[in-house]
């Protein structure tokens, strides 16, 4: 395997839930490869297994057999705290709700990443207001998640998503709460940071968010069915 150019790489990649003790299979052997700077877009219908695997790649969730490989290292057996630190330092998250926190303003929101990480403060203060103003939020830095659109609310989340320098930005139907205008505009952004180098990886169901990607992965029934 190519370690410079290979982001993701899933090796017979499955997992299983146990609820109730009821064995709940939801990824069914899943093998595939991202190359860093790729724009993928992951679709199928409720159930197929989409946001899990986003989930495992993200390091929120574990495989339960099978490899993962991150940047050539496979970390399908790390613990708990080595997953969070490679959360922290390599991967950027987009939510559908925009998982802000409502107290703070847009300001401290994209300053989280780096709120638990040894930074200078006032480095990382400079560096949010830069991505507020790339984002187009210069003038709203002193607002409140409540005072923003839906639209402002996730590009707050965007810049956020950009502030610990990820390799890899995950977006969980991104532009799922918003009108078309928003998303349209959402999904410009997105385009605009994967075309500077950032690999991108969306969940979504719909084709009008997918056709921004140039490679789409088909779910079906815990495998990928096809791929465009």
């Amino acid at each position: 395997m190519n370690q410079n150019n290979t982001t993701i790489k899933f090796e017979n990649v499955t997992k299983v839930y146990h609820l109730g003790g009821i064995d709940i299979p939801v990824l069914r052997g899943v093998s595939c490869e991202i190359k860093k700077g790729e724009h993928v877009a992951i679709m199928g219908p409720s159930g197929s297994g989409k946001t899990t695997m986003l989930n495992i790649i993200g390091c929120l969730d574990r495989v339960t057999s099978g490899k993962y490989f991150l940047e050539g290292k496979d970390i399908s057996t790390l613990d708990d705290d080595a997953l969070s630190e490679i959360r922290s330092r390599k991967i950027g998250f987009i939510f559908q709700s925009y998982n802000l926190i409502p107290q703070l303003t847009v300001l401290e929101n994209i300053e989280m990443p780096l709120f638990y990480q040894q930074v200078d403060e006032a480095k990382t203060r400079e560096k949010a207001i830069e991505l507020a103003q790339m984002v187009g939020l210069g003038d709203r830095i002193r607002h409140r998640p409540s005072e923003l659109s839906g639209g402002q609310q996730q590009r707050v989340a965007i810049a956020r998503a950009l502030m610990n320098d990820p390799v890899l930005i995950l977006a969980d139907e991104p532009t799922g709460n918003l009108d078309s205008v928003s998303g349209r505009e959402i999904m410009k952004l997105l385009c605009q940071l994967n075309e500077q180098g950032t690999t991108l990886i969306l969940v979504t169901h719909d084709p009008n968010v997918a056709k921004y990607s140039r490679r789409i992965l088909k779910m079906l029934d815990g495998k990928i069915s096809n791929e465009d």
